[in-house]
């Protein structure tokens, strides 16, 4: 099991300092990956809550962590498919070669219509976008004359330089139903579940992507099967799996692995209480489960 941690960038105690602080400390302590992730905007009167609310770039976020640190892996869960896969995959490409090859690229299909809207993409036909969207990005970091003419995006004959170093990030796909799991097997270098995913069902989303790997004749020992840990420390009270005393939390970690998954990252930003209280206070929290909760 590889563990990682979601660097502070919801909510006030988000800061440049805390960042680097949180990904300073968790390459000490032998964290494998920092995590981001992404949203674009908060709907007035929306009701997802305050994590979603002030919400800084990822890529700009690990770009700025990557300097300060010199080993442990940068990624985001996920970017969603109604950014220009073009711009997306130039971005990647000079990530993953200023930080030595060290990133991770999760991609979603996105699930907040006012997004798409403001970004000028069509909300329907999700799934075939996001498989058009992964072809472009593999396109743009191998081929020495990118040309693409698809269903949602065209490339006229280009050159897309420089690529990657030491080469292409891999590609994690996000999703919770069906055909993203089975998207997931037959296109991507594995899977990364989502805050609201149910992690005691969480073995059987591995076991069907298991299948479609075995289907597609692909090898699911180099398939990572990625967690993102809803994780919240609470001594008493509520129980679900990542939520509890730090006994309890390190002990579902062991079940999660039981269950076929290969990669957690403990992400503190969905517990409110972090991402609504005062900075030192936050920063206090997180530096204790960081300690913790070390692989």
């Amino acid at each position: 099991m590889r563990i990682g941690f979601a660097l502070p960038q919801s909510g006030p105690w988000a800061t440049p300092e805390n960042m680097r602080r949180i990904a300073t400390r968790a390459e000490e302590l032998g964290y494998h990956e920092l995590w981001t992730f992404q949203r674009l905007l908060y709907p007035v009167g929306h009701t997802m809550g305050p994590t979603y609310r002030s919400v800084h770039d990822p890529l700009i976020t690990l770009a700025h962590v990557a300097g300060a640190t010199s080993r442990i892996r940068l990624s985001v869960a996920v970017i969603n498919a109604y950014v220009q896969p073009v711009l997306l995959a130039k971005q990647l490409a000079t990530l993953q070669t200023i930080s030595g090859g060290r990133v991770t690229a999760g991609i979603g299909l996105g699930w907040l219509p006012e997004e798409f809207e403001a970004s000028g993409v069509a909300f329907g036909g999700r799934g075939r976008r996001v498989e058009e969207f992964v072809e472009v990005l593999r396109k743009a970091w191998a081929d020495d004359v990118v040309e693409h003419a698809g269903e949602f995006y065209r490339v006229p004959p280009s050159h897309i330089d420089p690529k990657p170093l030491p080469g292409p990030p891999p590609i994690l796909l996000g999703g919770a139903a069906e055909p993203a799991l089975r998207r997931a097997g037959r296109l991507a270098d594995g899977w990364v579940s989502a805050s609201r995913t149910d992690l005691t069902a969480i073995g059987g989303q591995v076991e069907l992507i298991k299948a479609e790997l075995a289907a597609s004749g692909r090898d699911a020992s180099a398939f990572r099967f990625a967690c993102r840990g809803v994780t919240q420390v609470r001594a008493g009270g509520e129980r679900r799996p990542l939520m509890g005393t730090y006994e309890q939390i390190r002990a579902d970690v062991d079940e999660l692995a039981a269950s076929g998954v290969t990669d957690v990252f403990h992400d503190l930003q969905f517990d409110r209480e972090i991402v609504t209280t005062g900075v030192k206070e936050a920063m206090s929290r997180a530096e204790e489960a960081l300690e913790a909760l070390a692989p």
